[in-house]
């Protein structure tokens, strides 16, 4: 996406609105998560733990990407 960004093309709002609205829910879900981590991590000197669950929401994040974007193709097909 940031790729397409500069490349200038344009989006119409909703658009934008869209992807704003998409990272917000994702950057809730990451907070709510990194607090979770934060907490369970608390005192122990294993970084393993978290690297995994950052991968995890990352591999979340991309298949609901994955599944907005067959939605909307189904919508507007």
């Amino acid at each position: 996406m940031a790729k397409i960004l500069r490349e200038g093309i344009s989006y119409n709002h909703r658009d934008v609105v869209d992807l704003l609205s998409d990272f917000s829910a994702f950057k809730d879900r990451v907070e709510k998560r990194f607090r979770d981590l934060s907490k369970e991590l608390a005192g122990k000197p294993n970084e393993h733990i978290l690297w995994v669950n950052l991968y995890l929401v990352s591999c979340d994040y991309a298949e609901d990407l994955t599944k907005n974007r067959k939605h909307q193709e189904v919508q507007t097909s």
